[in-house]
C-alpha cells in the first residue's frame, strides 16, 4: 500500500515520548499533498488507508490507532491502546486513552475524557468535561455533556441526554428520550432523584 503521509523532522513530546509531525504525500479526503498534520509517535498510530487524518496540534501515541475515515484534530490526545475508527471525530482538548473505542459517527470534543474499556459509537456525542470510563457504552443519538460521568457497566443510548453533574453507573441503562441532569445519580435499581425528565428509562440488572 502506497503511503499517504510521512513523518517529518519536526517534533514535540508527550510524557517524555518524542512525537513527529506528519506531512501528506498525496491528496485524499479534505487533505492536500504537502499539508502538515498533527503528531504521531510512529506510523502505526495512523492508517495509510482511507481518509483518516490527524491534524492541528493533536497527538496520537502508544498503541493507539486512528483508522477508517476518522479525524483527530485541534489539541486532542489519543494514547494507550485507544482506537478511533469509522467516521468518528475527536477534537478540542479531549483525551481518549487506555482501551477506549470511538467509532462509527461518534463525536468527542471539548475537554471530554474517554478511558478504560469505554465505547462511544453510532451517532453519540460526548462534550464539555464529561467522562466515560470503565465498561460503559454510549451509543445511538444520545449525548453526554458538561460534568456528567458514565462509568462501570452503564449504558446510555437512544436519544437520551446526561448532563450537568449527573452520574450514571453500575448496570443502569438510560434510553429513549430520558434526560438525567443536575446532581442525579442513577445506578442499579436505585435512583437518587434530583431532576429527571423521561419518556422512557430502564434500570435493570442483567
Amino acid at each position: 500500500m502506497a503511503k499517504k503521509y510521512e513523518l517529518t523532522n519536526e517534533t514535540t513530546t508527550q510524557s517524555g515520548i518524542t512525537l513527529y509531525r506528519i506531512k501528506a504525500l498525496k491528496d485524499f479526503g479534505n487533505v492536500k499533498k504537502g499539508d502538515l498534520g498533527g503528531y504521531l509517535e510512529s506510523e502505526k498510530n495512523l492508517s495509510h488507508s482511507k481518509d483518516c487524518w490527524v491534524a492541528g496540534k493533536a497527538k496520537v501515541s502508544g498503541n493507539a490507532k486512528v483508522s477508517g475515515n476518522a479525524r483527530v484534530y485541534n489539541k486532542a490526545k489519543v494514547f494507550g491502546n485507544a482506537k478511533i475508527s469509522g467516521n468518528a471525530k475527536v477534537f478540542g482538548d479531549c483525551w481518549v486513552t487506555e482501551n477506549a473505542r470511538v467509532n462509527e459517527n461518534a463525536i468527542v470534543f471539548g475537554n471530554a475524557k474517554i478511558s478504560g474499556n469505554a465505547q462511544v459509537s453510532n451517532k453519540a456525542t460526548v462534550l464539555g468535561k464529561a467522562k466515560i470510563s470503565g465498561n460503559a457504552k454510549v451509543f445511538g443519538h444520545c449525548w453526554v455533556a458538561e460534568n456528567a460521568q458514565v462509568y462501570e457497566n452503564a449504558r446510555v443510548f437512544g436519544k437520551a441526554q446526561v448532563y450537568e453533574n449527573a452520574r450514571v453507573f453500575g448496570k443502569a441503562q438510560i434510553s429513549g428520550k430520558a434526560q438525567v441532569a443536575e446532581n442525579a445519580r442513577v445506578y442499579e435499581k436505585e435512583f437518587d432523584y434530583c431532576k429527571v425528565e423521561v419518556d422512557e428509562y430502564k434500570l435493570e440488572k442483567k
